[in-house]
């Protein structure tokens, strides 16, 4: 039995900046704005929420399925997966179409500013949910609209549990929509930020998402996160990183952890530790699928980091 995950593959192209954003950018004059940064420091990396999820995931023992649409240019992305055991059955490969390209430029406070070009992703609806009864538990990541809002459709008539993990993927819909998903998923995962914008455009407030789902979970960066389940909030604790090198795909990583815990029926305070430390090992790496440890040493590591054991 396997978790499918549904959502972007694509490379990422990371760019460093040597200093702050806040430095070069004038409050005053954002409207006539005309900045360049220079980039010392670029990397070409696979990434893509679903490829990252499924890496991690996988790192992890477990055997997930990624389902995503990709382009012509796919071929080297394939390979990597193939090093590392991750199945392709399920990418769709459009020959006309470039797979999905991100632009990533990181200041020194670990600030962000993206451009995404989404290629194939755009066409993620040309692939559906399958039905061999081999999926246990399913996941919606950043993809086309049409496809995330589909395949979530999917999941619920399949009787598949669900997160709905909107993440960069929310500015494209509005409130009736996100309550659409909100009624549709099994849990819910944000970021501060996206909480704040979830409540804004459907105009329920945290306590009122978190009855509608099994698990509400928020986090918030270097203070932790929080998890909202069956009118408890129960406050997960930031695993510290031996260094901070790239903060690119954390949230990804923390969303595998997520999974494993709800593959192995681990309770939400033990899921969210798992899930925590998962985005402290990524972050001590540059790169999404740069990192990697065996399940021994992982289960140390979570000792070290919250004093018990899983």
């Amino acid at each position: 039995m396997s978790a499918l995950i549904c959502g972007s593959m694509a490379y990422d192209t990371i760019m460093v900046f040597h200093d702050k954003f806040e430095n070069h950018i004038l409050p005053e004059k954002v409207h006539i704005l005309n900045v360049s940064f220079l980039v010392p420091v670029m990397r070409r990396e696979y990434g893509g929420c679903a490829g990252n999820i499924a890496y991690n995931l996988k790192l992890l023992g477990e055997n997930p399925l990624i389902m995503a649409t990709v382009g012509h240019d796919f071929e080297p992305y394939a390979q990597w997966l193939g090093q590392n055991s991750l199945s392709s059955e399920f990418i769709k490969v459009l020959d006309n179409s470039y797979t999905g390209q991100a632009y990533i430029t990181t200041d020194e406070a670990g600030n962000q500013i993206t451009a995404f070009h989404p290629g194939a992703m755009s066409s993620s609806h040309l692939n559906s949910v399958p039905s061999n009864g081999d999926i246990r538990i399913g996941i919606v990541s950043p993809d086309g609209k049409e496809g995330m809002q589909l395949h979530a459709a999917q999941f619920k008539e399949s009787d598949i549990p669900f997160i709905f993990d909107p993440g960069q993927g929310m500015p494209m819909f509005n409130g009736e929509e996100l309550l659409q998903f909100i009624e549709q998923a099994t849990w819910l995962t944000l970021n501060d930020y996206e909480s704040e914008l979830m409540q804004e455009r459907t105009g329920l407030s945290l306590e009122d998402i978190a009855k509608k789902v099994e698990a509400l979970i928020i986090t918030l960066g270097g203070q932790g996160s929080k998890i909202y389940s069956k009118g408890q909030c129960i406050n997960i604790p930031a695993a510290k990183p031996k260094a901070i090198l790239d903060p690119t795909g954390c949230g990804d990583a923390y969303r595998a952890g997520l999974l494993y815990g709800l593959l192995n029926d681990l309770d939400w305070a033990t899921t969210g530790r798992i899930a925590s430390l998962m985005g402290a090992i990524k972050i001590e790496h540059n790169g999404t699928q740069n990192h990697s440890f065996d399940m021994e040493s992982f289960q140390q590591r979570y000792l070290d980091s919250f004093g018990a054991s899983f």
